[in-house]
């Protein structure tokens, strides 16, 4: 269903035609490196683009430009795939044949999409000082609000020591040290490298002429020099054998417990969806193991979900706890998963957690806002099946499948957040 097209060495052009929906949308990404001394460079760039150009400098004259777009809208893109950080613009407006006879959306969308990248307001040799002073104190106040969400913070913080061999352990809007490096200046001669040298991925969802998509595309990137390099392959998780337990103390009331642990399979394995299947079944959800056993039966905890990262082979497990109660619900947590590891799964568990998955996967096309997210961030992390793939490999999941794929999973790292008096 989605035609791929190659635009221009380094450039792809996905296109999911949709007839159904009122609106479309596109999405425009750099890809690069997921990598320490950048990650913020990247993220505050599309922030930068979007606060003017020279023909419409500043947010109002944008704003009613959007509006004249039949209310349009567009916003930074700065997602994690993986190995990957993508960096860029998404956009979402009325199809044309909505529209007043007449008028057309897509075209002039394009246009702006343009401008809005290539024609930004410029002071000297760099970005608008103005612009990336304020951008900055807004990607700083965005990662210190990290902070006041104590558990995913203390996830976070366990990511960053289990991952410190892998790119997977850098955070995805970078770090306020980072942040505070940047310049009008730095910023703009990174944005160079980055129009010049990342791959670029595109997905467009509607039911537009494909064909005039791609040439308003190799226009616009046909005005910048161009000389794309290849990214790294996507790898499972590199163990840099930093393990281990660790405990934090900080002025709070509850408790926060965060348990990663790693597994060979990964989104490119035949094992992929068993994984998947027992992520639900052990702790997301509250039909898990987790939920059902150390939450409401043995009350362990106030909350419980496990995680799986499917591009790098991760799980994490979140709990907040009474702190002194940290031993015997880390020991249960590990209990329930030796249970899983027996195949101890009922039918009923294993039904709960397969239809978890597969009403997320049926949703998919619901939107285009969903297609896009599904499907390009598929592409980019490098999932070999398709929707209709995925979901039949989730219902011909078994108990022994879940069991083995259990057996699989092992212990890497810790964090606990505890209480000063605790």
């Amino acid at each position: 269903m989605i035609q791929t097209i190659a635009l221009l060495p380094g450039v792809t052009l996905r296109v999911f035609p949709a007839e159904r929906f009122k609106q479309g949308c596109l999405s425009l990404q750099f890809l690069r490196p997921m990598c320490k001394e950048e990650a913020a460079l990247n993220a505050i760039i599309p922030a930068v683009l979007l606060r003017g150009t020279t023909a419409h400098p500043d947010l109002r004259s944008i704003t009613l430009r959007l509006d004249d777009l039949y209310g349009a809208s567009v916003g930074a893109l700065v997602r994690r795939a993986g190995d990957y950080q993508t960096v860029g613009l998404y956009s979402s407006f009325i199809e044309d044949r909505y529209a007043m006879p007449g008028d057309r959306v897509l075209e002039p969308m394009l246009d702006f999409l343009e401008e809005l990248m290539l024609d930004p307001i410029r002071e000297g040799e760099g970005f608008s000082r103005e612009f990336v002073e304020s951008e900055k104190r807004n990607l700083i106040a965005t990662i210190e609000s990290e902070r006041n969400d104590k558990r995913a913070y203390t996830a976070a913080q366990m990511l960053k020591r289990m991952c410190a061999g892998d790119s997977y352990g850098v955070p995805r809007l970078g770090e306020c040290a980072q942040v505070e490096q940047i310049d009008a200046d730095n910023a703009w001669a990174h944005y160079q490298k980055v129009l010049r040298h990342s791959p670029v991925e595109v997905f467009y969802v509607g039911n537009g002429d494909p064909e005039i998509v791609a040439q308003k595309l190799r226009r616009l990137f046909g005005r910048i020099d161009r000389a794309p390099e290849a990214l790294p392959e996507q790898t499972p998780f590199r163990d840099g054998g930093c393990g281990g337990d660790y405990t934090e103390a900080m002025e709070i009331s509850q408790g926060k417990l965060s348990m990663g642990f790693v597994t060979p399979i990964f989104n490119k394995s035949k094992e992929f969806a068993a994984m998947q299947v027992l992520n639900t079944v052990f702790g997301a959800g509250m039909t898990s193991k987790l939920f059902m056993n150390v939450r409401e039966k043995m009350s362990l905890c106030y909350s419980i979900g496990s995680g799986y990262y499917g591009t790098k082979g991760i799980m994490t497990v979140s709990a907040g706890i009474d702190c002194d109660k940290e031993p015997v619900v880390r020991a249960e947590i590990l209990h329930q998963m030796e249970a899983c590891c027996a195949g101890q799964i009922t039918a009923e568990e294993l039904a709960a957690g397969k239809e978890a998955i597969l009403s997320g996967l049926r949703g998919v096309h619901d939107s285009p806002g969903s297609i896009e997210g599904y499907e390009t961030v598929a592409a980019i992390s490098g999932l070999p099946l398709t929707v209709e793939q995925y979901y039949r490999a989730v219902e011909a999941v078994t108990v022994d499948a879940v069991a083995a794929a259990a057996r699989t999973v092992r212990l890497h790292t810790t964090y606990f957040l505890k209480g000063v008096d605790a």
